[in-house]
């Protein structure tokens, strides 16, 4: 499906390595038919190119000008500046798919000249390891078969969820920002390991496996997180102890709140960088 596109990137940034990161990991895309443009950092070209084997390119500009699918993976705060150089660019036949956090299918649309498909996407870094969760919504001229393109394209790089663009922000705040959370879980339940007496490698192993192999679980088995979490739980033992503390310093408001802080800040970036 993907061996005669051609695929420009339009920013080098961690997302854009962990994307290519996944369409090269299933050998379903050959680095001759990957276009990369940096608006600033030449050094992160150069480190991409040794990284997954495409060529220094020439003629970058037309290569990405003639792509059949586009990705816009620069920071919201450089969108004005990437529409103002590429909009009027576009041309009708591409697909533009936008990683851009809290950027708007609309204002891509606002800004390019002709009827151009406009998919935009919240991926997070784990698609690097095909483990994304990634949900995606289509802009106004989107055809249902690039909506297909672009959900087996990130299928490649872990699970895809069809959601309204209203729900996206939303994403953002979950799954887009997660996996800094769970960094953070892991970097907190090292440090106690640490604190308890463990050495900082065993703390981090104990911690990182113990994370697994309750993911599993909850996949393995299709009960809900609570009742698992129930399951484990003995009156007066160790867990109900633990959990106890964790209620008390309000672990699960902490969280809530952050994931609604997160979209939050979704919201205001279109209004903050695209006025």
């Amino acid at each position: 499906m993907l061996k005669n596109r051609s695929f420009g990137f339009i920013g080098a940034g961690s997302m854009a390595e962990s994307i290519l990161a996944g369409l090269f990991g299933k050998s379903e895309v050959k680095p001759h038919q990957v276009a990369i443009i940096n608006r600033s950092d030449q050094q992160r070209l150069e480190l991409l190119s040794e990284k997954f084997g495409f060529d220094k390119q020439r003629n970058i500009t037309e290569k990405i000008n003639e792509a059949d699918i586009i990705l816009l993976t620069v920071k919201p705060k450089d969108m004005n500046e990437v529409m103002l150089e590429w909009g009027q660019r576009f041309r009708k036949g591409q697909l533009i798919i936008s990683v851009v956090a809290g950027i708007s299918t609309s204002f891509i649309e606002r800004n390019i000249a002709e009827q151009v498909g406009v998919i935009r996407v919240m991926p997070n870094t784990s698609c690097a390891v095909g483990l994304s969760a990634t949900a995606i919504c289509r802009g106004r001229w989107v055809e249902e078969c690039e909506l297909e393109l672009v959900r087996y394209i990130f299928s490649l790089m872990g699970s895809v969820e069809i959601v309204e663009e209203k729900m996206m922000d939303a994403v953002t705040g979950l799954s887009g920002s997660g996996p800094a959370y769970v960094y953070y879980l892991i970097e907190s339940l090292e440090a106690a390991g640490v604190h308890a007496g463990l050495q900082s490698e065993t703390a981090r192993h104990l911690a990182i496996q113990t994370l697994l192999g309750a993911t599993e679980m909850l996949v393995r088995t299709g009960k809900e997180a609570a009742q698992l979490r129930r399951e484990v739980t003995s009156p007066g033992g160790t867990t109900m102890a633990g959990l106890k503390v964790l209620d008390q310093y309000r672990f699960q408001e902490a969280l809530v709140e952050a994931v609604h802080r997160a979209a939050e800040r979704s919201r205001e970036m279109e209004e903050s960088y695209t006025s």
